[in-house]
C-alpha cells in the first residue's frame, strides 16, 4: 500500500463520509507526519474548516504536539469559544504545553474558565491550575480582570513558595464556591509530592470534578 502524504492525511480527514475509526486513523498517521516535519501551518485549514469533527482533529493534534504547535496559539480563542466541549477540552491541554509568559491573556482566558459550566471543561482548567507553571500563572494573572479569580490565582501562585494555610485550604475544599474549590485542588495537587494529606481530602468531596481529579493524581503519585 502506498505511503500517504501529510496533505493526503488531510484531505482524508476532511473527507466526508468518514467512520471513527478511519478518522483516528487517519489522525494518528497525521499525527506521526507532523512529528516528522510535516509543516504545523497547514492545520489551520483542519481548524478554520468549518467541520466540527475536523476541527476536533486539528484541535486534538495540537494538544499531542504542544510546544511544536506554539506557532498556532493564535487559534486557540477561537477553539476556546467552539460549541464543542472536546474542541475546548483540547485547546486548554495546548495552552498548557505550549503558551509562555508571551500568551498572557490566552493563560488569563483559561484561568477565567474556571467559571465554566461545563463539568468536563472544568475538570480540565483543575488540570492546567494544577499543572500550569508560576511563570504561566504569574502572566495569566497580570492580564486578569476578574478580581476573585485574580485573588485565588495570586493564593496559587503563593503557595510555590509559601507554605498555604491548611486550614484555608480545607475551608475551601468544604465550602460552597465552587471556583474556590478548584483552586483548592489544584494547590493540594501541587503540594502533593511532598504531603498528600489535603489532596486525600479532595478526593473525598463532593464535588464530583474535584473528587475525580484528585483520585486521579493520588493514583498517579502511588505508579
Amino acid at each position: 500500500m502506498q505511503t500517504q502524504t501529510g496533505d493526503d492525511l488531510m484531505a482524508r480527514v476532511l473527507a466526508r463520509p468518514i467512520d471513527d475509526e478511519a478518522l483516528g486513523q487517519a489522525a494518528n498517521d497525521l499525527l506521526d507526519e507532523l512529528f516528522g516535519g510535516y509543516p504545523v501551518e497547514n492545520l489551520r485549514i483542519l481548524l478554520r474548516s468549518g467541520d466540527d469533527d475536523a476541527v476536533q482533529t486539528g484541535a486534538w493534534l495540537l494538544s499531542e504536539l504542544g510546544e511544536q504547535a506554539a506557532p498556532l496559539l493564535d487559534e486557540v480563542p477561537g477553539l476556546l469559544a467552539h460549541e464543542r466541549h472536546q474542541v475546548r477540552f483540547h485547546a486548554v491541554e495546548f495552552v498548557l504545553l505550549a503558551a509562555d509568559e508571551r500568551h498572557a491573556d490566552l493563560i488569563a482566558q483559561i484561568l477565567t474558565l474556571s467559571r465554566a459550566s461545563d463539568t468536563a471543561i472544568r475538570w480540565k482548567v483543575l488540570h492546567f491550575l494544577a499543572m500550569a507553571s508560576t511563570e504561566q500563572l504569574l502572566a495569566g494573572l497580570s492580564r486578569l480582570a476578574d478580581p476573585e479569580i485574580g485573588r485565588l490565582t495570586a493564593g496559587l501562585v503563593a503557595s510555590d513558595t509559601e507554605d498555604p494555610d491548611p486550614g484555608e485550604v480545607v475551608a475551601a475544599l468544604e465550602g460552597d464556591d465552587p471556583v474556590a474549590r478548584l483552586f483548592a485542588a489544584a494547590i493540594a495537587t501541587r503540594m502533593a509530592e511532598d504531603d498528600a494529606a489535603l489532596l486525600r481530602l479532595a478526593a473525598r468531596v463532593a464535588d464530583e470534578e474535584v473528587s475525580s481529579f484528585a483520585q486521579w493524581q493520588l493514583m498517579r503519585l502511588q505508579e
